[in-house]
């Protein structure tokens, strides 16, 4: 069977199932494909054909409620229209769908199902479509009817013409369509384009002599026809009524769809577009972006709304108009204000704080300073991100947090290009859009975590956003035009830089923030966190008081932390205790009322009731946490000072480490027994950790008779006929690293020779075969753990001796530091009275203590 159009349409027909509409011969429609079946025809069919014959299909009408609609198939119309898509999109969102634009070509009637699965294939007879009569008795007079109604048909057609504004492009080409197409196509055209419902193109669809689709489709052009005369009668009758109740299908030339006859749509999509122009001239953009907007302006005017590509375009100059491409804040370069703010806001920190009026005092004398870079490393809950927040405030800018923690695509940096579904503005722009100036502080949270996958890697495309020499022309590929980011200030954050790639760590300057001391944790849960906690659970100062010497035992048996998030949900949980109390009415001055009374005190009803009311407080008596009240409240002590316990046994050595979530104290722990020289290791220990006890076992064995070091039996060899099993408590924590060479050969010295280890010792440092110390990182966190641990002497290389300098100076006075060049002066200072075979001059290693 071949159409009109000289197209073969093949006897076996895939179909297309639609509850959408009726595809009319002559007509284009767009339809939504979303159900397995349909979606199985798209996918097997459309997409994966390389000829003509592929995109020919059948449409027929699926009667069926899509509400209700099963699996099973419905029965099918016996008449449809076979088509060509001409057109095929397909999307996710909000579900798996395509959308295909089918011109419809012929009429045929399904003669047998040959399948239903994946999709739907029938036999089909020769086209229906029949626009001549048989040379028949009685043909003459037929076709002057026929003649008769085809006249007629055409002059309703121009009649309804004749009633709208010819200036309207889409009723001009209307008229164009009607003067250029054969009569006898004029009833499936016009029936496609005039509002009409499915069941009356369906009883067009079903006409198969040309006469019987004259008589159905000629009714529907009277009835458009008597619907404007009316509205025009109603216009006259009241001028301010705007009602339109009439309008036209874009059939075969603008499909899918509705217009307004009188033109309205258009008027209102003129209106829209002007409006649109005068933002993107309004934005103030540089030009090109300006030149980008108005070429896309252009198309859009030209484009018909149906079109996928039209909401991507409009969607992409709003876009661009509401980017700040000049608004931008002024800062406040007030010094002593600033210095005032950040005091307020932060206790500690004085790096960063000191950076931060470094920039305030260059921007006084150079206005045009490029923001800077910074990022910020240390352990969780020391404030890294509140203060970028206050330095937001401190410059009297916009403030915006991006979270990089697990982001694995390079889009979320730099956007989609926008020949993808879906496709938005990387984050960077997508927050300029936010907070509406382009000068704002981004903090980049994070950073240190950030991943990387197939979708490329996101680390790399910050490279461009973070490099000063880049970032004044940064493009993100959504909107693929230079955006200036120079004056944005950047501030990263990190819990290390071992996992920053070398190459983006170069473009940021970092700032250390290490975890606080003790006394500074004090200090601050004095300043903000015990008032920002009674706020938040409603209780006032003369309600519940914790005194200093009760928040030092929180810190010191509760929290074992760098920074003070933990102290924080400590004195929560105080708040929330208390707020029972007072909701419940009581008062206390005794923090022994916040201890329940035992079964036997229950028992006695009235004299539990005239001790309640002798306990019974003044309203304005507050309730005083003490170390009773602590233990009730929080439980036992989770950390005790455990330290002089575990040190009474030789073989026991305590070292430190660093962690990304700040300095921790780790004891290394060895036995011995008989065996033939075999060294174990257990703790979960990596491999350089594993070449730093044999490097301490070598160097031990060298000096066993330099140190009186012998076996179990009194060899000088002490792995001679003895075995040796070295352990790192906490085994389910992974422990890597260099740093741990001094404590083992302590350990171990300490285990061959059977003299303690000094219980208030605590020592870091690499090792050589040769006996030497080498420097090692992390030592402020390091020290602050020992410090926290309540050690009184620490053992350091010799070259980190400038890493002293970063130390509050109450941690000076509180520890006494050695600086060891070698072994020697490590054993000498880790034991009471020194080491055996240590030289003379060592019995008093260099101590540098206080400053």
């Amino acid at each position: 069977m071949t159409s009109d159009g000289g197209i073969k349409i093949p006897s076996r027909l895939p179909l297309l199932l639609s509850h959408e509409g009726v595809l009319l011969p002559g007509s284009t429609v767009r339809f939504s494909v979303d159900s397995p079946r349909n979606m199985q025809l798209v996918s097997q069919r459309l997409l994966r054909g390389t000829s003509l014959k592929s995109t020919i299909i059948g449409v027929i009408p699926n009667t069926r409620d899509p509400e209700h609609d099963t699996d099973d198939l419905p029965t099918l119309h016996k008449i449809g229209t076979a088509g060509i898509a001409v057109q095929v999109v397909g999307s996710n969102w909000p579900k798996p769908h395509y959308s295909l634009l089918i011109t419809g070509l012929c009429r045929f009637r399904v003669s047998s199902l040959l399948k239903e699965r994946p999709f739907v294939l029938v036999e089909q007879l020769d086209k229906l479509d029949q626009y001549t009569t048989p040379a028949t008795e009685g043909a003459a007079a037929e076709d002057e009817e026929l003649g008769e109604l085809s006249k007629k048909f055409y002059q309703a057609a121009v009649q309804l013409l004749g009633m709208l504004d010819m200036s309207v492009p889409v009723v001009a080409k209307f008229r164009r369509l009607l003067d250029s197409l054969p009569r006898e196509t004029l009833p499936d055209v016009v029936a496609s384009m005039i509002r009409t419902s499915n069941k009356e193109k369906l009883q067009v669809l079903d006409a198969v002599s040309l006469e019987e689709r004259f008589k159905k489709a000629l009714p529907m052009l009277t009835k458009q026809i008597e619907g404007l005369k009316l509205l025009q009668k109603t216009r006259k009758m009241n001028p301010d009524n705007e009602k339109r109740v009439l309008s036209v299908r874009k059939g075969g030339v603008f499909p899918g769809r509705q217009f307004n006859l009188d033109g309205e749509d258009e008027e209102e999509d003129g209106d829209d577009a002007v409006a649109l122009e005068k933002k993107v001239h309004g934005a103030n953009m540089p030009d090109a972006a300006l030149r980008v907007c108005l070429k896309e302006l252009k198309r859009l005017k030209k484009m018909p709304q149906s079109m996928p590509e039209y909401a991507l375009t409009r969607n992409y100059l709003d876009l661009m108009v509401e980017l700040p491409w000049s608004k931008s804040t002024k800062d406040c370069l007030d010094i002593r204000a600033a210095r005032t703010l950040l005091d307020n806001d932060h206790y500690a920190m004085d790096k960063l704080k000191r950076r931060v009026l470094e920039y305030l005092a260059v921007r006084q004398l150079k206005t045009s300073l490029k923001g800077p870079i910074l990022c910020f490393v240390g352990p969780p809950g020391v404030g890294k991100t509140s203060v970028g927040r206050s330095i937001a405030r401190t410059l009297g800018r916009e403030f915006h947090r991006i979270a990089l923690g697990g982001v694995c695509d390079q889009s979320d940096i730099r956007g989609h290009r926008r020949t993808y579904v879906g496709s938005m503005p990387g984050r960077i722009i997508n927050g300029l859009k936010t907070v509406g100036v382009n000068n704002p502080v981004f903090l980049l949270d994070e950073v240190d975590k950030l991943g990387k996958s197939l979708q490329g890697d996101p680390a790399a495309a910050l490279l461009e956003v973070l490099d000063p020499e880049q970032n004044h022309s940064f493009t993100d590929h959504y909107l693929n035009v230079a955006f200036d980011l120079s004056q944005v200030l950047f501030i990263a954050t990190a819990n290390t830089t071992a996992t920053i790639p070398p190459a983006l760590l170069d473009r940021m300057e970092v700032l250390q923030v290490p975890g606080y001391t003790q006394e500074e944790r004090v200090e601050i849960a004095h300043r903000h966190l015990i008032p920002n906690q009674l706020e938040q659970h409603g209780l006032t100062p003369q309600q519940l008081h914790i005194p200093q010497e009760t928040t030092q035992d929180i810190i010191s048996r509760y929290t074992r932390e760098a920074g003070v998030r933990s102290l924080e949900r400590k004195i929560g949980a105080i708040c929330r205790a208390v707020a029972v109390k007072v909701a419940e009415g009581h008062r206390v001055t005794k923090t022994e009322d916040l201890i329940p009374e035992s079964p036997t005190q229950q028992g006695a009803e009235d004299t539990a009731r005239s001790k309640v009311q002798r306990k019974a407080a003044p309203p304005e008596m507050p309730i005083v946490i003490d170390h009773i009240a602590l233990k009730d409240i929080l439980g036992p002590p989770l950390f005790e000072m455990e330290v002089s316990e575990r040190l009474t046994l030789p073989g026991v050595a305590l070292g430190l480490a660093w962690t990304p979530l700040g300095g921790e104290i780790m004891f290394v722990e060895a036995s011995r027994m008989e065996g033939d020289g075999q060294l174990t290791l257990t703790g979960q220990l990596g491999d350089v950790m594993k070449e730093s006890a044999h490097l301490a076992i070598s160097w031990l064995r060298t000096n066993a008779k330099t140190y009186q070091l012998t076996n179990m039996v009194g060899s000088p060899d002490p792995l001679e006929g003895t075995d040796i099993h070295l352990h790192f408590p906490a085994g389910a924590v992974t422990k890597d690293g260099p740093s741990a060479g001094v404590t083992i050969v302590t350990c171990l010295a300490s285990l061959f020779s059977g003299q303690l280890v000094r219980s208030d010792v605590a020592m870091t440092g690499e090792i050589t075969l040769r006996g030497l110390v080498l420097p090692v990182g992390g030592i402020k966190d390091k020290v602050l753990a020992a410090h926290r641990a309540g050690v009184k002497r620490v053992i350091l290389p010799k070259r980190n001796e400038k890493d002293l300098e970063e130390l509050p100076a109450n941690v000076h006075v509180d520890l006494d530091f050695v600086l060891a060049g070698n072994l020697d002066e490590v054993l000498n200072a880790a034991f009471d009275g020194g080491f055996p075979g240590t030289a003379s001059t060592l019995t008093h290693p260099q101590l540098t203590s206080k400053l």
